[in-house]
């Protein structure tokens, strides 16, 4: 689907989508600004990914054992952040998702609004704060 017509002119910022009135909610503006924002932050990884398995590659075992399994811990690590990295394109991709057929900024909860300061924050969120916080409460009383 292509993503919705922004309006001309710059990007809003963070202190006017902060300051709209609530009738502006999830306007195209809006949109787009969180738009630029998953992108941004979609290729800020992958290059991050891309630089990871360059550097992956160049990999050569010290001689030195201890030294060695200082890089293997290093490497280990890396790919740990990796991993995290992954799972975060894949909600910056579904947050992608949500733009383009107008469910984004919205609490998949309760249909509430998230709220702007929160998408700020976290602008892949699903749920509302409050939201949020019964959700992590059952998980909590189920053990998980």
């Amino acid at each position: 689907m292509p993503p919705p017509l922004v309006p001309p002119g710059p990007l809003a910022t963070e202190s006017e989508l902060l300051s709209a009135p609530a009738s502006e909610y999830m306007s195209a503006r809006q949109l787009a600004f969180f738009r630029a924002r998953l992108i941004a932050e979609r290729d800020a990884m992958l290059d991050s990914a891309h630089r990871t398995t360059l550097h992956l590659q160049e990999f050569e075992s010290p001689a030195d054992p201890s030294d060695r399994a200082s890089l293997e811990e290093d490497h280990t690590l890396e790919l740990r952040v990796r991993d995290r990295e992954r799972k975060m394109l894949h909600k910056i991709d579904e947050a992608l998702a949500r733009i383009d057929n107008g469910t984004f900024g919205w609490c998949e909860s309760s249909g509430e609004p998230i709220g702007i300061a929160r998408l700020l924050a976290r602008p892949t969120a699903t749920l509302s704060v409050e939201a949020q916080e019964i959700h992590e409460a059952r998980r909590k009383m189920r053990g998980g």
